[in-house]
């Protein structure tokens, strides 16, 4: 069993949520785990503890609340009522609380909401609450589409672990740049910003075999392939400490660590960063 490496958390969104995914994940050193209340159909965390009561111990496991099953669909909400019980059943289902709660992209209920920073403000204080009694032992934001977080943001509200956003060569500027601002309105440390879908959701897609990554890396030897080099470079895009990577494949997962001390071509990534902006259409006033 390889030395646990902060750097990288096993996303279980796709995930068939299988014990020998998680025997694999420890031995080559991965010790974190990001789910969600409503992964799994629903399942994922009564599963884990059917499958891995004995491992879990050995991991520090993130999940995620604000989808629901409804009558007829999923629904989303970050109305406090609905995340309490979530988290109730949470802890019930795993057997333990979470060690992070991510708050689960809160800008689709803030779309429709008459007053968004309130809205906000008080599903944050929801998880905090709840952080101090013991539910988790701490919360954050998780964010698909960060956009309209950062004008709602003010000091009074109370401040997340962590913020998780999309990282990767294929995010657009304008949540590259979101995720920044928002991170910097909560007063966020480096370590405290993570990303996720570092692929866009599928290493397979045909992109990868049409780009070459490695230009913003720095030579290395042995030459990383296309994967490694994509999966390194999302560390820059936006900066995060920290990436949620799924796969059903121990020896993936594997080279995706191999490529965590791979040298960023900081030039390149900030030359890339740059192009993005400057294609960037004009927003209408």
């Amino acid at each position: 069993m390889r030395t646990a490496d902060p750097r990288i958390v096993l996303g279980l969104h796709r995930s068939r949520h299988q014990r020998h995914l998680l025997t694999g994940a420890l031995d080559v050193g991965i010790h974190a785990l990001d789910t969600s209340f409503n992964y799994h159909g629903f399942t994922s965390h009564k599963t884990l503890a059917q499958i891995g009561s004995d491992l879990l111990p050995h991991f520090t496991v993130s999940t995620k609340v604000g989808y629901f099953l409804g009558p007829n669909r999923v629904e989303r909400s970050i109305e406090p009522t609905r995340l309490r019980s979530a988290l109730e059943q949470t802890n019930r289902d795993l057997g333990r609380p979470p060690d992070l709660v991510f708050l689960h992209n809160p800008e689709h209920s803030l779309r429709a909401a008459r007053c968004p920073r309130d809205m906000l403000a008080q599903a944050c204080a929801t998880l905090a609450e709840a952080a101090a009694n013991g539910m988790c032992k701490a919360w954050g934001v998780a964010s698909w589409d960060p956009s309209s977080l950062p004008g709602l943001i003010d000091k009074s509200m109370p401040t997340p672990s962590v913020l998780m956003v999309r990282a990767g060569l294929l995010v657009g500027v304008r949540t590259l740049e979101a995720a920044g601002a928002a991170a910097d309105a909560w007063g966020l440390s480096p370590r405290a910003r993570w990303g996720m879908s570092p692929f866009g959701g599928n290493p397979r897609d045909p992109v990868w075999g049409r780009a070459d990554p490695r230009v913003f890396l720095q030579p290395a030897d042995p030459e990383p392939s296309t994967a490694q080099a994509a999966f390194r470079a999302a560390y820059g895009l936006p900066r995060v400490s920290t990436i949620a990577v799924g796969s059903d494949d121990p020896a993936h997962l594997s080279k995706l660590l191999d490529a965590l001390d791979l040298p960023l071509n900081e030039h390149a990534v900030d030359a890339y960063r740059n192009l993005l902006r400057d294609r960037q259409p004009p927003q209408l006033v």
